[in-house]
């Protein structure tokens, strides 16, 4: 088992709009370790949310080398991709994007059943991880019910839910009030260290990634030494 979850070797990103080629992600080079929380910087529209889709395995176009857990996954089929998205990866969004007529625990079993968890299994992983996350209250509530900082909680217990190799948090906290997102990211930064898990998180906020192990900073598509 490799240290290292997640390497990018010379990753680029380049789109063609009216006979231009723009050039997003320009040769990015990094890794993270296991355990290892780490912030993505960089202003807007300096291509961190490029780089995750890349990443996470959202969509093609990408050139260059991604390996996660030691594998190449820019040369895995269509198939492997979902399947090391789905056990290997676990996605938190500015907006929580949880299914309006599931309630919190609902939202966060169901990713766990496609996994091929049993039932009551996943019911009381949910149940713990929302509990954790101080929901241990609102289990039965629908994302309607809950306030932003509420459905951003259970939108970080979905992401942990399978306990992945690699999180990917994109703005987590950018549609709350700083003392709302600090007590979120708290959360979210003891829940992952608990789980051994790397993550890397994009964000515009310095204070936010001074909080993390270090800070890789995008710049005119690459990575700043």
């Amino acid at each position: 088992m490799s240290d290292i979850a997640l390497e990018l070797v010379d990753l680029k990103r380049s789109f063609t709009q009216a006979d231009v080629t723009i050039e997003v992600l320009r040769g990015v080079n990094a890794s993270l370790r296991r355990g290892e929380i780490v912030a993505l910087l960089g202003p807007s529209g300096s291509g961190k949310s490029t780089m995750l889709q890349a990443v996470g395995l959202l969509e093609g176009g990408f050139g260059g080398t991604i390996r996660i857990d030691g594998e190449d996954v820019t040369r895995f089929e269509q198939g492997a991709r979902t399947k090391t998205r789905r056990e290997k990866i676990g996605f938190v969004y500015q907006f929580h994007h949880l299914l309006p007529d599931f309630n919190a625990i609902e939202n966060v079993v169901l990713p766990q059943l496609i996994r091929g968890a049993g039932q009551a299994e996943a019911e009381e992983r949910a149940a713990d991880l929302l509990g954790r996350l101080g929901l241990a209250e609102r289990l039965h509530h629908k994302p309607s019910k809950l306030s932003g900082g509420e459905q951003q909680r259970v939108a970080v217990a979905r992401a942990l839910a399978n306990r992945p190799l690699l999180v990917l948090a994109d703005e987590p906290t950018g549609n709350l009030d700083e003392a709302t997102a600090d007590r979120v990211f708290d959360q979210f930064v003891k829940l992952v260290r608990d789980h051994g898990s790397a993550a890397l998180v994009a964000t515009h906020n310095e204070r936010l990634a001074a909080r993390m192990d270090r800070v890789l900073r995008l710049h005119d598509g690459r990575i700043e030494a």
